[in-house]
């Protein structure tokens, strides 16, 4: 029985909690979270008590769903407990800190899993095995399409570290885990539609190219804004053929008739598109922690995707490439 403590009550907080109170040897030793509230009210729901800081790095496991700002602090903490952490995407909006971070990880020799929840989709895992089992033969073009419904909050916006560090660096980690290969060089431009967004200093489109020593292309399309749903998708063409996930739909139903052709929306935002991929990555950090040998993404990936993320950024600013 391992026991796995959960720090922040909030919305992806809430569904850490939920899943590893539903695992099997898994026992959730407790929520903490700033807001009493919210960690009783989660607590209640998953059968388990109300803890503090001090508690949950005891626990022997930690899933760090807090704030952003807090994640390298409370990773370093977990450190000197020698508590194994699982965190969120990104370790910290700073790539110094999160180098100093992965320091104290590596010196306390703990386990470090971050929250690439999109590596564990069915969907995109079977894209990716197909990939490295040769089905498309060499990968020369990959395209990774990602859009939000709607635009989070100007307050969110403001905090969050910009479009590439908060909403992109999923779809950098994915270009990674794909590519089998680091990126060389990034190409971004974007632009700001949305008035909201604008007055908060950020963008919501984004176009980027990342260029591979080998000579493969990955291209990334982002929107925070998109009429029809969260809009989810990847194709990966290569010098023997292609493979492509597409969004999720509720049903599978299309509905045919002189109008035309009908389906279900997509799914209408990360919870429902991801709840597999949630569940999925949970069971990984868990076997990780008995000693089982599975791939996951670590503090390492969660850097690598920041300084793609930072790169972009300065590219956009300038309008010109930015070696990696």
């Amino acid at each position: 029985m391992h026991d796995v403590a959960v720090i922040g009550a909030g919305r992806i907080g809430s569904i850490h909690a939920r899943n590893l109170a539903a695992m099997a040897g898994v026992r959730l030793a407790g929520i903490a979270d700033a807001d009493a509230v919210a960690a009783g009210r989660l607590a209640a729901t998953c059968g388990t008590g109300v803890i503090g800081l001090d508690a949950a790095f005891g626990a022997g496991a930690v899933v760090i769903a807090s704030p952003t700002p807090t994640h390298a602090d409370f990773i370093e903490r977990a450190a000197a407990a020698g508590c194994a952490v699982f965190c969120e995407k990104p370790i910290d909006l700073d790539a110094a800190r999160v180098r100093a971070c992965l320091a104290a990880a590596t010196r306390a020799s703990i386990l470090l899993m971050v929250g690439f929840n999109r590596r564990f989709d069915p969907s995109f895992a079977a894209l990716k095995a197909t990939i490295a089992g040769g089905g498309i033969g060499r990968l020369e073009l990959l395209s990774i399409t990602s859009r939000d419904p709607a635009p989070p909050p100007a307050a969110y916006i403001r905090s969050s570290g910009g479009l590439f560090r908060d909403m992109t660096i999923h779809d950098f980690d994915m270009a990674r885990f794909l590519l089998g290969e680091e990126p060389v060089g990034v190409h971004a431009t974007a632009s700001a539609f949305l008035d909201a967004v604008r007055e908060a200093g950020d963008v919501d489109t984004a176009a980027i190219t990342l260029r591979t020593g080998s000579g493969a292309i990955a291209t990334i399309t982002n929107s925070r804004r998109a009429s029809y749903g969260y809009d989810q998708r990847i194709e990966a063409h290569g010098e023997a053929g292609l493979v492509a996930a597409g969004n999720r739909t509720a049903t599978s139903l299309v509905h045919a008739d002189r109008h035309g052709f009908r389906t279900d929306p997509a799914l209408p935002f990360f919870l429902e598109r991801y709840e597999a991929a949630y569940q999925n990555e949970l069971a990984t950090f868990i076997a990780a922690l008995k000693g089982e040998d599975v791939a996951f993404p670590d503090g390492e990936d969660g850097l690598r995707a920041l300084l793609i993320a930072d790169a972009a950024l300065e590219s956009s600013r300038t309008g010109r490439e930015v070696a990696l």
